[in-house]
């Protein structure tokens, strides 16, 4: 193994954004299995730091690797085709106006039923963005048009987020 390493030769997997979560966990099992700081306790302080370096590694890409929006974010990365979603926030007119009707009707709806109504709602729109990113990257190779849609689903995401907290607010 190489610290070196992207987060798919880590794992052995090909560069794709569909993979096998179940694969995934399975690996991600064994490579603890290998390099966890607990099989280096009787070993001496450089063994157990590099342990713990692995075990960080590791872990850190396989929390990368699991989440659809991170992978894709990081494919494009790997790709040369930066997210800069702090800076890069150019989106689509038709994007941005949908976007604004979505909070408006957030703030607009009255009640638990209308908001878990709009929480289905960007729920299928997430939905379709993966489905997107997973054509645009695995089938067509197209990064510049993923790394726009991996902008769009992080609104989406951040949306959804503030989706549930009106619910956790209308509950109490």
């Amino acid at each position: 193994m190489n610290l070196a390493s992207d987060d798919f030769e880590l794992f052995g997997l090909a560069r794709r954004f569909g993979l096998d979560r179940a694969d995934l966990d399975q690996r991600w099992r064994a490579l603890q299995g290998q390099i966890h700081p607990d099989k280096f306790a009787g070993e001496g302080a450089a063994a157990k730091r590099v342990a713990l370096q692995w075990a960080v590694r590791v872990n850190e890409a396989y929390q990368r690797l699991q989440q659809p929006l991170r992978r894709a974010a990081y494919l494009c990365e790997l790709a040369g085709q930066a997210i800069d979603a702090e800076t890069n926030t150019a989106m689509p007119p038709v994007f941005l106006m949908r976007q604004m009707e979505l909070r408006e009707s957030l703030d607009a709806a009255q009640g638990a039923d209308q908001v878990e109504s709009l929480a289905a709602a960007v729920a299928l729109q997430r939905e379709a963005a993966t489905q997107r990113l997973q054509r645009l990257i695995d089938a067509e190779q197209d990064m510049p048009s993923a790394a726009q849609e991996v902008r769009g689903l992080m609104f989406l995401e951040r949306f959804a987020a503030d989706i549930e907290r009106r619910l956790e607010a209308l509950q109490d």
